[in-house]
């Protein structure tokens, strides 16, 4: 067990002095709702869990994960985030005989709406505005051998505010290597949100100019926008099964995080299962990211049988934001 904890560390040490990296980007994305973590267990385990995930989480973490997944398993998990914000995420998968997984997801990012206050009217004009975010995708995943899994997302991206909106399409590519050493040492390397560039549009951008000095005339005018990239992300992990007898399964796993618009970090986890019914988890979000308020992780969950062939999943995690709100998870699923 030892030996294993070593070997996981000093991999984490040796992906340091990529880390320290810094970067003229930050807050330059598009889209930053494909940046939100998705479920209790991975989140739990500290965002690291690109080599653990085997479950309808996956479909974020590493569309791979999901090949193992032979029946059909749903989830839904909810998370208030700082500021009044939501976070919900909604996933299915099933399993197809000799051909692979197939999912379904919706991963949306919402909030109460606000007032329209301008310079003249500071209390408010009567009207009303919202915010958001909305991720649809589809996922295909597939054991290719009896250790290697490739998968993939399609997804289509849309941010809107008041009457303008941004639309966008990304893909994901994951793989995950299973290596019958270590009790199974796991490997996985995932690319996010490969795509499109966002712009938004609409009339808030329309301007009603004079025609020319002392004109009586108005033109309508349209300002185009920038565009910007979405969130590209890039994760390798690696995971083992340090302990691993008959009712007790103590799992670890350190995931190096590279994205396009901000500072390298590092992930860290641990999930104990005792008869793969309660478990019990921990981490580290965002080691060594620059001036990062993310930090420890715990949470737990529970797979209960409720009848021969349907199992429920209750998982809740709690994450450190240092100045920013605290906040805990909830997600309820099933496998059938």
């Amino acid at each position: 067990m030892k030996t294993k904890i070593i070997v996981l560390v000093l991999v984490a040490f040796l992906l340091i002095p990529a880390i320290n990296a810094q970067t003229e980007k930050t807050g330059t994305t598009a889209a930053q709702v494909l940046k939100l973590n998705v479920g209790p267990r991975g989140i739990g385990m500290g965002g690291a869990f690109a080599a653990s995930a085997n479950d309808v989480s996956a479909l974020y973490w590493n569309p791979a994960g999901i090949a193992g997944i032979s029946g059909n398993e749903a989830a839904f998990s909810h998370a208030a985030l700082y500021a009044d914000i939501r976070h919900d995420f909604a996933g299915f998968t099933t399993g197809i005989q000799d051909f692979g997984t197939v999912g379904a997801f919706v991963n949306v990012l919402s909030m109460n709406e606000m007032k329209v206050r301008t310079i003249e009217m500071p209390q408010g004009t009567g009207e009303n505005f919202s915010a958001g975010a909305l991720v649809m995708g589809l996922s295909f995943a597939r054991n290719l051998t009896d250790h290697f899994s490739i998968g993939f997302n399609a997804k289509y991206v849309s941010e809107y505010i008041y009457n303008m909106r941004a639309n966008g399409f990304a893909i994901d590519v994951g793989t995950l290597y299973r290596i019958p050493v270590m009790n199974e040492l796991r490997i996985a390397a995932n690319i996010a949100n490969f795509g499109s560039k966002m712009r938004l549009e609409g009339r808030d951008v329309i301007v009603i100019t004079p025609s020319g000095a002392g004109g009586d005339n108005l033109i309508n005018s349209y300002q185009e926008l920038d565009q910007f990239s979405l969130p590209l992300i890039f994760r390798f992990g690696l995971a083992a099964d340090v302990v691993k007898e008959n009712d007790h399964i103590v799992t670890a796993e350190v995931d190096a995080v590279h994205p396009n618009d901000h500072t390298e970090y590092i992930n860290l986890g641990a999930e104990y299962a005792w008869k793969n019914t309660v478990y019990l988890r921990t981490g580290y979000n965002s080691l060594f990211e620059k001036d990062t308020e993310k930090g420890i992780t715990f949470g737990f969950g529970i797979d209960y049988r409720v009848m021969e062939m349907v199992s429920v999943k209750i998982d809740y995690a709690y994450q450190y934001f240092g100045r920013l709100k605290n906040i805990q998870y909830f997600s309820i699923g099933a496998k059938f």
